[in-house]
């Protein structure tokens, strides 16, 4: 039998907090998703799997002139020499690169299907090829000249680029988006040519400000193209902080068909938004009657976009029907811009137009620099050697003689001219016929101008202006290699309080609002006549009945203080059971609903907490926008009312009612409200708004509505104690 021992201390047990281990190794790999795998570097625009494909691509030299390669072999390249992750991962990156539906300026020019506009997946990659675009080739220019820094790749085999050279300002160019731990990017397309006029406009003015760079970069420019409704003051502010967005809409144009009918064609679809799930999103809002001014969507695109839009009547305004679909679908898109990139130290940092162009141009610079220190290094080896030549030429019968002679020829020819080991040695490669007179003025030719080549370099190392003349005139060659007019309309800001909103195309429908005592909520058609016919899960009952139409929205109150509201057009037919009200709103566990209305636009609300305190409010001001609902009333909700009267009646815990005149209670927006009657004990029991001239109501034990023609003697003022009421008055209600 084998004794294990426990490996002494020191050995392969630690011991720690598990917070402690936990934290480390969270924050590791939180780090490595950061900067290996979400985040673009600002200076090419990449993460590592693209600036991988493209470097192994370059090495298999896929120039623009070569051949195609099959896709399954650069992803084998990348995978097994640069990327350890799977194949699908880096096909799906290659893909996207090739897309001129995702890509402002493709990388990659793929042959075979490379998916589509549709949402169509990319075939296999055994079945596509590929190769670099010219543009590509422009990030990738200089990669050999020492432009980067190299580091070992993950198996220590071989190396890969940093940084790719980038003649371009790729990370605004084609954008970039991605999601890591704790942090995310967004960065949209834009057009390089006018990228680049902001970058010559920042070499010539460094203090230029962001306003002065979109004014020649006025927006995104997406490869769909499509009009960009965002206000200058919005994309201004997005540049400066480096945070905001852009609402994008598809282009279109109204096609007159004769006899005053017409029809919409959309020929630009917004970025991103597949067409084949925004046709069944618009086929969607027509059978849920959503939009009632469409009649009927139908694709008629072949290589272009042809999306066509009839209209249910002729007598509408084309512009008010595509408004209504901007609002009901994804004809309009919102763009996230979050221009969080990792900077030349690898640390992730938001930056604004102006930082990032800015730090384009200094890697430039460094690019610039470095390929200079690299050529230099070759002239002046270059330029060594042709020195050697020379004294060749001048001693010509004495090195022949010296080479025909003498056994160790090197170390003589070393020894007499006082050559280096270098020069012998390339003098006694060199071949007699090149040692003609015509050879001896090539030499004289190639040693002045790479003489004067040599000063040029050394010089520019040391001046900025005269790197900035050459990054000036390198911009420009690009630009001239990068020109495509742009795709995106910048349009004037469009006021979204000036739209129509949803509701208004909700065909006006009457229904009832049927909610269960379990939450069940459901709109049956029409009116309900016999409550008791209505059917609920086993051990369910009826809790609310509110006749309205589908065009309300409904005001529900909990006990909590909250108040929620939700569009009757959204609530499940009345055929079935309905669906959970707690899906629609975040209502608390422990909360109860208290009311149900159908909103009344103008209207006045009277809250009332169990405490016995409670205010007069605006129904308008309680609408929620999100489904936390609003919060109203601090503390515990007994009543919401609509005030319908100008008096208010209380019942207590201690069943003394009281009555006065609803002008005394204060209109509030929220907050605890005033004392409605003084209690010893207990609080609110019931409340009840009623018209003076009518007089009130109540309901007695058995359920019988009761008239109370003596209801003055009750009268008093707000915050009494009051008096006890008629015998079997227990609630209002």
């Amino acid at each position: 039998m084998t004794i294990h021992t426990p490996p002494p201390e020191g050995g392969r047990i630690v011991e720690e907090p598990m917070s402690d281990a936990l934290s480390r190794r969270y924050l590791a790999y939180a780090l490595s998703t950061i900067t290996n795998r979400a985040l673009p570097d600002v200076r090419d625009g990449f993460k590592p799997v693209h600036r991988r494909i493209l470097y192994a691509m370059h090495q298999m030299r896929l120039n623009p002139q070569a051949a195609a390669r099959k896709c399954a072999k650069v992803v084998g390249e990348v995978m097994g020499g640069y990327h350890p992750h799977g194949d699908a991962s880096i096909y799906d990156a290659l893909v996207r690169l090739a897309q001129d539906f995702a890509q402002r300026y493709p990388l990659v020019d793929g042959q075979g299907n490379f998916g589509n506009i549709d949402g169509d997946n990319a075939a296999a990659m055994r079945y596509t090829e590929c190769k670099l675009t010219p543009a590509a080739m422009l990030l990738l220019d200089g990669i050999d000249q020492d432009a980067v820094d190299f580091r070992p790749t993950y198996d220590d085999q071989d190396e890969e680029p940093v940084v790719l050279p980038a003649g371009f300002p790729n990370l605004l160019a084609n954008g970039s988006s991605g999601i890591a731990v704790g942090m995310a990017t967004s960065i949209p397309p834009h057009n390089a040519h006018e990228l680049i006029d902001a970058c010559l406009l920042l070499l010539e003015r460094p203090e230029a400000t962001t306003a002065e760079l979109v004014e020649i970069v006025p927006g995104p420019d997406f490869p769909t193209g499509g009009v960009a409704v965002e206000g200058h003051a919005a994309l201004l502010d997005a540049y400066e902080t480096g945070r905001g967005g852009v609402r994008l809409r598809a282009r279109w144009e109204v096609e007159d068909l004769g006899r005053g009918q017409w029809r919409i064609v959309v020929t630009e679809m917004p970025y991103q938004v597949q067409k084949s799930k925004l046709i069944e999103q618009l086929a969607d809002l027509i059978e849920q009657k959503k939009a009632p001014l469409l009649g009927d969507v139908r694709d008629e695109s072949a290589e272009d976009v042809r999306l066509v839009l009839d209209p249910k009547s002729r007598a509408i305004e084309p512009e008010v029907l595509m408004e209504s679909l901007f609002r009901l679908s994804d004809l309009e898109v919102r763009f996230p811009i979050n221009m969080n990139v990792l900077d030349a130290t690898n640390t992730p940092r938001v930056m604004g137009l102006k930082d990032c162009l800015q730090a384009f141009l200094d890697h430039r610079r460094e690019v610039l620099i470095r390929r200079a220190q690299w050529r230099i290094e070759r002239v002046e080896k270059r330029l060594h050697l042709l020195e050697g030549l020379r004294i060749v030429f001048l001693n010509l019968d004495e090195v022949i003689r010296i080479v025909r002679e003498e056994e160790q020829p090197k170390a003589v020819l070393i020894a007499r001219f006082g050559l280096t080991e270098m020069q012998a040695d390339y003098i006694l490669d060199t071949r007699l016929r090149q040692l003609a007179r015509i050879e001896e003025m090539a030499i004289e030719n190639e040693f002045r101008e790479l003489s004067e080549e040599l000063a040029g370099l050394k010089a520019m190392i040391v001046s900025p202006a005269r790197q900035n003349k050459l990054l000036n005139v390198g911009l420009l060659d690009v630009r001239k290699a990068l020109i495509s007019p742009r795709r995106t309309t910048i349009a004037e800001a469009v006021d979204a309080s000036a739209f129509v909103a949803p509701e208004a195309f909700v065909p006006r429908e009457a229904i009832t609002v049927i909610l269960s005592e379990r939450g069940w909520i459901r709109a049956a058609k029409g009116k309900v006549e016999d409550p008791s016919e209505l059917k609920f899960k086993e051990g369910d009952s009826l809790a609310f009945l509110v006749p309205g139409f589908t065009t309300d929205k409904l005001l529900i109150a909990a006990s909590d203080g909250r108040v929620f509201t939700v569009g009757a057009d959204k609530l499940a037919g009345g055929r079935g059971h309905g669906e959970p009200l707690r899906l629609m709103i975040d209502l608390d566990e422990k909360a109860e609903i208290i009311a149900l209305l159908a909103h009344q636009p103008g209207a006045k609300l009277l809250v009332a907490s169990t405490a016995g305190y409670g205010f007069i409010a605006s129904e308008d001001e309680m609408l929620a926008q999100k489904r936390g609902g609003k919060q109203v009333l601090n503390g515990e909700l007994k009543a919401l009312l609509r005030v319908t009267g100008d008096h208010v009646a209380v019942i207590g815990d201690n069943l003394k009612t009281l009555i006065f005149k609803a002008e005394e209670l204060p209109e509030m927006g929220r907050g605890k409200g005033v004392k409605l009657q003084a209690y010893k004990g207990g609080g609110l029991q019931d409340i009840a708004v009623f018209d003076g001239e009518a007089g009130p109501e109540w309901v007695d034990g058995g359920g019988r509505r009761r008239n109370w023609p003596d209801w003055k003697d009750w009268l008093g003022k707000r915050a009494q104690t009051g008096r006890m009421g008629p015998r079997g008055l227990r609630k209002f209600r």
